[in-house]
This record gives structure tokens, sequence and C-alpha cells, in this order.
């Protein structure tokens, strides 16, 4: 009767244990799969992606940069009349460590093409588009027509579109842009500096979205 009772106490034993390891192992199971998808998950991606790293000319330059993707980093819109202004603008980008490669209208359009196709052009490959907003612009149709382009473009704005105020009240700003932060030109050379770091950072942002797209 001894022999037999231990008989049946071993088996029970060694089950409880199996059920014993069994619930240690499940109960660690996930936290240990939570460790290791906490170290590569896309959210995490996507957070250090919304606090990067400080951007550098390599970066931007990289030959795999989704930068290359399109022909222009940025396409300026402006009226006829701030052309001047313009060309000292595209003049102090284009010469920056960066290169930045810059759409002008009367340099890089198309002879020949249609006005809305080159402006539509632009705006499509484009990286971000600076809106030059000063009365010339707010006078003249052809610089509203590209705004509200570049707007359908990038609905959700994503810091693409960098509106810039020279010599316009508050008030007149466009009701289209409302939503958007502005930089008001007051000494040039500190604008233009303005301009620039906008432009690293949406372009620090495109290659982060195409990163995040890749790893998806």
């Amino acid at each position: 009767a001894g022999w037999f009772r231990r008989l049946l106490h071993k088996p029970k034993s060694s089950s409880v244990e199996s059920s014993l390891n069994a619930s240690r192992s499940s109960s660690s199971s996930p936290s240990s799969s939570s460790a290791e998808s906490s170290g590569s998950s896309p959210s995490t991606s996507l957070a250090r992606s919304i606090h990067p790293s400080p951007v550098s000319v390599s970066d931007i330059n990289a030959s795999g940069s989704a930068r290359w993707a399109k022909s222009y980093d940025v396409c300026i819109c402006h009226s006829e009349v701030d052309l001047e202004l313009v060309e000292e603008l595209v003049s102090y980008l284009e010469g920056q460590p960066e290169s930045f490669r810059c759409f002008l209208q009367l340099r890089d359009a198309a002879p020949g093409s249609a006005v809305v196709t080159e402006l539509c052009d632009a705006v499509q490959n484009s990286h971000c588009w600076v809106m030059l907003i000063t009365p010339g612009f707010l006078r003249d149709p052809w610089c509203k027509y590209q705004m509200h382009q570049a707007l359908a473009e990038a609905p959700m704005a994503n810091g693409r579109t960098i509106p810039v105020l020279k010599d316009v009240d508050r008030k007149d700003y466009p009701r289209e842009l409302r939503s958007l932060y502005y930089i008001y030109m007051a000494l040039k050379e500190n604008s233009f500096r303005q301009i620039r770091d906008t432009i690293m950072r949406c372009e620090y942002a495109v290659g982060c979205r195409h990163g995040v797209d890749a790893v998806g």
C-alpha cells in the first residue's frame, strides 16, 4: 500500500511541477515579447523620427537619401515684382553647404510650356514650397493658384509649406494659410537663415518618413 501511494504521489508532483513551469513560462513570455517588441516596434521607430538627432549636411546629401526622389528641394512661389529679392534668396540657398536645388519660375520653367503645367510640375517635383507673401503676391492670381496647388499636394502641411510675410499686415495673411506658422521677414539675413533651417528640417523629415515607410 505504501509503495502504491508513493507511485501515485510521484506523477502528481511532476504534474504540479510541470503546471507551475507552464505558468511561469506563460507569465514571463509576454514581458520578454514586449521587451523585444519595444526595441523594434514601428511606434518606437516613429518616436525616434519625431525626436531626431541634429540634422547634418551628410544626412541631407547622402546618395541614398529620399531627397533625390524629387527634382527640387524647394519651390519659391513669388510675384514678379519681388524677383530681385527672390533671386537673392535663391543665391543664398544654392550657395549653402547643402547646395539646395531651387525652382525659380523665370529661370527654370521650360520655354513653350503652359504656365499651369509648369506651376503644377514645380509643386509636385519639390519637397517643400516657400510662399513669399507680399502685396504683389496677394494681387497675383498665379501666386494664389500655386499656393492652392501646394496646399492640395500636402493638405496636412507637415512643414512643407513655408509662408514668409513681407510688408503685409497680419490681417491680410491669406485665410488658406491661417493654420500655419509663418516667418516674418524683417532683417533679411535672419529671415534667409530661418528659411534655410526650415528647409533643412523638411528635408530631414522627408528622410524619416521615407525610412518609416520602408520599414513598414
